[in-house]
């Protein structure tokens, strides 16, 4: 190839040359001093394939090395990362980033094409003050709300962990604690993000990182607005302890008159309170999922009235700060809520056959404690159920055999006297 590190080309003067790379957070990692190794002309880009200078470094303790794939001016054009090739400002890959920003930037994948085309772009770079990018992305809009809504405001340092150990999932690694590799399961290997290619996330396309992304903007919570039209005020939490009142006043005064603001401490969030309905929708609409204050995403949710907080607070047993309400131990629990009175309720209060007749039913109850049941013959004594009336006479009774106390055959005497007979 005419552009390659051994060739001695006519455009030599065109490999790059520089003292530092462009990277994002996350790729540099938490620990401020890091060192790193510079190779002039080290590698060939993987998109424009001129050479470039390699940057190496280790981003933290524990952390994978990493180095540049990408040449300056690549990342120049698509305002990314020279490692990661994710977003400087949102940190999200360049598919969804020109999703949310509706443009379309087609780059030529062709080698005549690419080279006059980087060329291009370098001229237009060099033109410039280097702080805005240049192409389709510095005439887009400055800001979307899908990607307010999907950007990444802190470093994400678990990206730059070591590559699994392929001789521990086979069982044959001997390094043990010493081995610099993670010694874990690997995923699933038919899980689209275990195959992602440099190439395609560079030019947006057929991205799995991105078409994850893309499913989950398409899937989030919305903020409906209530229809109480008296409710103007709006909630903000996980403020912290650095949000001071003057900072919220600050940010929600653009939406219109506030009328109060309230900040809890103990709940680390805070209530305003709009002069009017329109200024708090309005508020509402601009802020949702999008605001963020002192480096904290915030979030924005529609008060609620009294009567429902406290409606709520009671069923739910929490009070009107938030806080849920303990039980007080040695209290009864709640009683039931009292049958309806109704006039012609039934009084079947022993739940007896409604088809048997009162007059007739005799129920058996065991003697009390304390004495003894009687002999073998007798029954338990019978009580009527029924009318408060006199008991029918004997005539009435149910037929039953009747023993006397001669007739038992357990008495003393009973089997001789049988045989005296």
């Amino acid at each position: 190839m005419a552009t390659s590190l051994g060739a001695n080309t006519y455009n030599r003067q065109n490999w790059e040359d520089a003292d530092f790379p462009i990277l994002c957070q996350t790729c540099l990692g938490e620990n401020p001093y890091i060192r790193m190794s510079k190779e002039k002309y080290g590698k060939e880009c993987k998109i424009c394939a001129r050479p470039f200078t390699v940057f190496r470094w280790c981003p933290g303790t524990r952390m994978r090395f990493k180095k540049t794939e990408v040449c300056q001016t690549c990342s120049k054009m698509k305002n990314v990362c020279q490692t990661c090739l994710l977003d400087l400002e949102y940190g999200l890959p360049i598919q969804v980033r020109d999703t949310g920003l509706d443009i379309k930037d087609d780059v030529p994948k062709s080698d005549v094409n690419k080279e006059y085309y980087t060329q291009n772009a370098e001229r237009e770079i060099g033109n410039s003050d280097g702080t805005r990018p240049v192409g389709l992305l510095g005439k887009a809009p400055s800001s979307s709300e899908m990607l307010l809504k999907l950007a990444r405001t802190t470093p994400y340092y678990k990206r730059n962990r070591p590559h699994i150990c392929s001789f521990w999932v086979k069982g044959e690694c001997k390094r043990g604690e010493e081995c610099p590799y993670r010694h874990e399961k690997p995923t699933d290997p038919d899980d689209p993000l275990a195959d992602q290619n440099i190439k395609d996330r560079y030019y947006g396309i057929n991205d799995p990182v991105a078409d994850k992304l893309l499913k989950r903007a398409s899937t989030m919570p919305r903020l409906d607005t209530p229809e109480d039209k008296t409710i103007t005020t709006l909630y903000v939490g996980g403020m912290g302890d650095t949000i001071s009142d003057a900072e919220l006043r600050n940010h929600f005064y653009q939406f219109g008159e506030i009328r109060t603001t309230t900040i809890v401490q103990r709940q680390q969030c805070a209530f305003i309170q709009f002069a009017t309905r329109q200024a708090a929708e309005l508020a509402a609409e601009k802020s949702f999922n999008k605001l963020i204050i002192n480096g904290r995403r915030l979030t924005v949710k529609w008060g609620r009235s009294q009567a429902a907080r406290g409606k709520e607070a009671y069923q739910d047993g929490v009070s009107e700060m938030g806080t849920r309400l303990d039980p007080v131990p040695g209290l009864p629990g709640a009683l039931p809520p009292p049958p309806a009175l109704e006039e012609d309720a039934p009084t079947n209060y022993f739940n007896l056959d409604p088809g048997t007749s009162p007059n007739v039913m005799n129920i058996s109850l065991p003697p009390p404690p304390g004495i003894n049941p009687p002999p073998p013959g007798f029954g338990a004594p019978m009580f009527h159920m029924g009318s408060m009336g006199p008991p029918p006479p004997m005539g009435m009774r149910p037929p039953g055999h009747i023993h006397y106390p001669s007739q038992d055959p357990q008495r003393m005497g009973a089997h001789a006297a049988r045989h005296g007979d």
